[in-house]
């Protein structure tokens, strides 16, 4: 009877659990497919409007561009979570182009999973409306430029032949900047002839044109300049004019090998090492939760900003609510004119949405967790991201932490710096970045991003390197920016402050005439949003802290700080017009208030009207408002400069080429935490054999393993100590 007893209380134990951290949980889940179709089936058919949903529909249409998650107020998500409150209303976001009318509208859908009701939220989130010219290139309009071009090019084919050889003559592609234009409500878009090859990116040809296409009509759009050879044209008739007239320096064709193939020029015949786990996995994925030993975490994957985790814990106690991707961002130089006035903000264009397949034992190990993600942008369907997102422990190949004692006592002890990784990978057009946060063992969480993927290049003109070094014939590797963005709600109710070292000159107690010049502790508190905005120019503190009201065992406040690693060139002047748009990129890091209409700092508008955006960053620091005993949200900026190199042919390298944050307990724990890691190893003299506190000695005698050699250790042969 009492073992019964004992199994119906592990039975309603395990229940309990999975209902806590795994059904809980669902309130940030990304929606599955048949909740996108629910909503799109529902916006396609509102009364009284005539919304389309097919991704080949023309602009003057009314058209379902996106559907997304609408994350609940955090205040009503956290009496659910912790006070056994009501359970958040589940609702979508979805994004109409109104063609018809000339705006963009968004509007809240709910409840899931079967909507009933929607609302028009477009003036309560940006206090503005939002015009039609600020919408992102939709697939048709990428496939109306292209038969506009083919159109476009046609009296020139002579100079194409002559200048480019026949496959660009009969099959053209092109390399569009953004944004569209120089001022809002225009759409004047730069684009560059390629050879149509494997990395059309580095294969820049000469030749480039400026067609306004703010039409809806495409009989209205035009060529209103062309660029052959660094040479200026008011159209495609005045340069054949000129051209046929002998009074053009000319390019002259010559075949040109692929420098942009990725494919191994010697065939591939080793195989690295491979990680395998030697007891099974140590973390479980369930639905849209990770649970890693002391670790828990809901994720997702928005098809805008990116990879985003929550209600992120350590040890059952909440630490950060929100991390999460929030934009990417890239500003050019270069002496031809698509790249000249280039900015990219890609999460306007979508940053999640290019997550595709990770490649088994390359993008991450062989033996990783794999998910699949949905998404609904211009796609009129949901689609499929098979293998989007891996999961997988890692053993980062240095010790979190070790010590090996000679005095007094013979010992050594040790961690294996063992972590869980969480990672996606996005294609956005020429740059992949790898988006990685880390969950360590003794309580810290990195945000990291790697850079790789095909540089964007400009065909070689007078003045080209001013602007970047020559990386292939006729190829100059331009110079560029890259910021990116990552918000960092720590659930930590309290205040920031700032600690550094002053040198201070005192007595030496015992020789009063001594003076000697010592290293001193030196704290302040930042009390507003303006002071805790930290500019990008300015030295930044060593020590950055969200601190708590309570304190630890010894009377110090509970804190995580802010380590950043970055870069970063210099941040656009705020004197130009389009600076407002990215004006998050002017702070290393600023603190702000949480409030659940700051949502994010850029968004899907700010591309295509980067003169009056949607979402300015810097408004959400000029009211500075105080941040003491307030729930504090950090923003966190970093990067790097870009001056491509010929070491970037065929692609850069993740080497060197990324950036993050690190969010390390300070005075958080009463000791540090991975000493109760179960990967602990602890040897004293005459326990060089034993299992007991070393599980490494044992590793040959597990079934699972390969054949390991048996494990030794001698670190003490030889040593003279108190002890022995």
């Amino acid at each position: 009877i009492y073992c019964i007893w004992l199994l119906i209380l592990l039975f309603f134990f395990v229940l309990f659990f999975f209902f806590v951290f795994f059904l809980w949980h669902d309130v940030f889940a990304d929606f599955s497919m048949e909740e996108f179709l629910k909503v799109r089936d529902y916006v396609s058919k509102i009364p009284g409007m005539n919304i389309s949903i097919d991704p080949f529909s023309p602009p003057s249409t009314d058209y379902l561009y996106l559907i997304d998650l609408s994350l609940p107020k955090k205040g009503d998500i956290l009496h659910y979570l912790d006070a056994n409150g009501p359970k958040p209303v589940r609702e979508a976001t979805a994004v109409v182009f109104h063609g018809t009318t000339g705006n963009i509208k968004e509007y809240v859908v709910g409840p899931l999973p079967n909507p009933m009701y929607h609302r028009d939220v477009t003036f309560e989130r940006y206090k503005t409306e939002i015009p039609l010219t600020a919408s992102p290139l939709r697939l048709w309009d990428y496939i109306a430029l292209d038969l506009f071009i083919r159109s476009a090019l046609i009296p020139v084919r002579r100079l194409l032949n002559e200048s480019f050889g026949p496959h660009v003559t009969s099959d053209p592609t092109f390399y569009n900047g953004l944004p569209s234009g120089v001022k809002s409500g225009e759409r004047q878009t730069w684009i560059s002839i390629c050879r149509k090859v494997e990395g059309s990116y580095i294969h820049q040809v000469g030749f480039e044109m400026l067609i306004d296409h703010r039409s809806t009509a495409v009989l209205r759009w035009r060529v209103i300049k062309v660029v052959y050879n660094g040479q200026y044209f008011n159209s495609i008739q005045d340069l054949k004019k000129q051209y046929e007239a002998g009074t053009v320096s000319k390019i002259i064709f010559k075949p040109v090998q692929n420098h942009a193939s990725l494919k191994p020029k010697e065939k591939p015949t080793g195989m690295g090492p491979q990680q395998f786990y030697t007891q099974g996995k140590r973390y479980s994925v369930k639905n849209n939760h990770v649970i890693y030993l002391d670790w828990s975490f809901a994720f997702g994957l928005s098809p805008l900003a990116g990879m985003r985790v929550f209600d992120v814990r350590f040890r059952g106690e909440r630490i950060i609510y929100e991390l999460s991707v929030q934009e990417a961002m890239s500003v050019y130089g270069s002496a031809t004119p698509n790249l000249m006035l280039t900015k990219f903000l890609d999460a306007s264009i979508g940053i999640g949405r290019f997550a595709y397949e990770l490649v088994r034992g390359v993008d991450c190990p062989y033996l990783a967790t794999y998910i699949d993600t949905f998404h609904f942008l211009d796609t009129g369907i949901p689609r499929l991201l098979r293998n989007s997102i891996c999961v997988f422990e890692h053993d980062m190949g240095r010790p979190l932490r070790r010590h090996f004692s000679e005095s007094n006592f013979l010992t050594y002890g040790g961690v294996a710096n063992s972590a869980l990784v969480f990672r996606t990978i996005t294609s956005i057009g020429n740059y992949d970045y790898t988006w990685d946060f880390i969950f360590y063992q003794s309580g810290s969480v990195e945000a990291k991003v790697y850079a790789t993927g095909y540089i964007v290049s400009s065909f070689t003109v007078n003045g080209s390197f001013l602007y970047g070094h020559q990386v292939a014939e006729n190829v100059t590797g331009n110079i560029h920016t890259h910021f990116l963005n990552f918000k960092v709600d720590l659930d930590v109710l309290g205040e920031c402050s700032r600690e550094h070292i002053k040198f201070v000159n005192v007595s030496v107690p015992w020789m009063p005439e001594r003076y000697a010049m010592v290293p001193q502790l030196v704290e302040k508190q930042l009390k507003t949003e303006q002071e805790a905005a930290l500019r990008y120019d300015t030295k930044t503190p060593r020590y950055l802290h969200i601190a708590s009201n309570q304190t630890n065992r010894w009377g110090h406040q509970r804190s995580y700080r802010l380590q950043v690693t970055s870069f970063a060139g210099d941040h656009l002047p705020e004197s130009e017009p389009e600076e407002r748009a990215m004006s998050w990129a002017r702070y290393k890091v600023a603190i702000t208030k949480h409030k659940d209409s700051e949502q994010a700092s850029g968004s899907l508008y700010n591309q295509n009207n980067i003169w009056a955006p949607a979402v300015d960053f810097s408004k959400y620091i000029e009211d500075n408002e105080s941040i003491e005993n307030e729930d504090l949200v950090a923003w966190v900026t970093t990067g790097f400069l870009h001056i491509p190199h010929s070491e970037d042919i065929p692609n850069t390298v993740t080497v060197g080429n990324a950036g993050g944050v690190l969010l390390r307990p300070h005075n958080y724990f009463d000791e540090e935490p991975s000493i109760h890691s179960p990967d602990a190893v602890y040897i004293s003299l005459g326990t060089e054999q034993s299992c007991d506190n070393n599980r490494v000695a044992c590793l040959a005698r597990e079934t699972c393993s390969p054949v390991f050699e048996p494990f030794t250790y001698n670190g003490f042969e030889g040593v003279t100590s108190g002890e022995t």
